[in-house]
């Protein structure tokens, strides 16, 4: 495969996963953090996939603190982090910080390891790095009250967009909303750091107003005004992108943006999202298909694929992710039918379509920001 045509980003590279906590605490919270972080750290210790962690105290200044955890490979990582479990390991330490940022980076090359990589079975890492293309891209996703569907739309398309550019290297590139039912996804791309652009915009007037008037309609009730509250919503609201590939060159005329909503088989939706990264992998090099740019979001059985093409109706079978040799029938091996209304196999084109209809996610909006420079 030609790397060179294409930008790609992945967490199903086999790569192993080194993620770096920066801490910040309050004054005189030193030793409740302490007692907060060897609760987390025994829980984590059994979690499979985790290799070990370092806790780190800065020299300069007391109060910041560097947490290092190795995974074998990034999903584990992912399916503790987006874990219910997780949310209540680092409850105890949150009234502790006062400011957080987290970074996740999958291991290239090393040196000085006691133990040579040769003589550590399965293990590799990765040779070729990839090339990407300056942003990061992240999704929300959130269930609404049945019947209010209508009016949360019209909540998310009518509201001002904020102001896209954060600071001198930070920028909101794109927002774009979706909904499904009364399943809602809101996926941002994001030059430079994502977290200092989702403050800018948590802090915009407009935002604000959006959030709280979807406070009535919401399943899971949030109270934005307590931070407790208000970062667990949106702890259990994540979407990681997982992967994320686009052909090089420039874009063509006539792109549109669309979602397509692949609910999972339980226990399934970190093997659904695989096999959507790599059917989009493999057509990055494809000519004949349509889909010039793809991003896969996965939270734990549900799975959300952002495509940018010109008709997806034109090539279902493609779009969906489902050319080759079986590739249908592990798709509806995989997927929950019965919860998007389509049940039986995937034989052909026809069934392709009829499955691309009920996938596809509707449109709220979707805005660029206005200087792509």
């Amino acid at each position: 495969m030609d790397t060179s045509t294409y930008t790609s980003q992945s967490a199903f590279d086999g790569s192993r996963l080194r993620v770096i906590l920066l801490v910040d605490l309050h004054e005189g919270t030193q030793q409740q953090f302490l007692d907060a972080y060897e609760h987390m750290r025994s829980r984590v210790a059994s979690v499979p996939g985790h290799l070990g962690d370092q806790l780190c105290q800065s020299v300069e200044n007391p109060s910041q603190w560097l947490i290092t955890s190795e995974w074998e490979t990034a999903p584990p990582y992912l399916a503790w982090v987006n874990s219910e479990e997780h949310i209540e390991t680092v409850r105890p330490m949150q009234d502790c910080v006062r400011d957080i940022r987290s970074m996740r980076y999958t291991i290239v090359r090393e040196t000085g390891r006691a133990v040579p990589l040769a003589d550590r079975a399965g293990e590799e890492l990765r040779a070729a790095v990839r090339v990407g293309d300056g942003a990061t891209r992240h999704a929300l996703t959130f269930t609404v009250k049945p019947g209010s569907e209508s009016k949360v739309a019209e909540i998310l398309a009518g509201y001002a967009p904020p102001e896209s550019r954060v600071d001198d290297s930070t920028r909101l590139r794109r927002t774009t909303l979706f909904m499904h039912g009364n399943r809602v996804v809101r996926t941002v791309e994001v030059e430079g750091d994502l977290q200092a652009a989702l403050r800018h915009v948590s802090r915009q007037p407009e935002v604000r107003a959006v959030e709280e008037a979807l406070n009535p309609h919401l399943e899971l009730s949030r109270d934005l005004a307590d931070p407790a509250s208000a970062r667990a919503f949106f702890i259990r609201a994540a979407m990681p992108a997982v992967h994320h590939v686009a052909r090089a060159g420039a874009e063509p005329d006539g792109l549109r943006r669309h979602a397509l909503f692949y609910p999972a088989r339980e226990g399934c939706g970190m093997a659904l999202a695989r096999l959507l990264s790599q059917q989009d992998e493999a057509a990055a090099d494809d000519p004949a298909s349509p889909v010039h740019r793809s991003t896969v979001f996965h939270r734990d059985d549900l799975v959300v694929r952002l495509i940018d093409t010109r008709d997806p109706e034109a090539d279902p079978v493609r779009a969906l992710g489902i050319h080759g040799t079986r590739k249908a029938a592990v798709l509806a091996r995989l997927l929950d039918g019965a919860a998007l209304g389509v049940t039986g196999p995937l034989s052909g084109e026809r069934d392709a379509t009829r499955l691309l209809a009920h996938t596809e996610m509707t449109l709220i909006t979707d805005r660029r920001a206005a200087d792509r420079s």
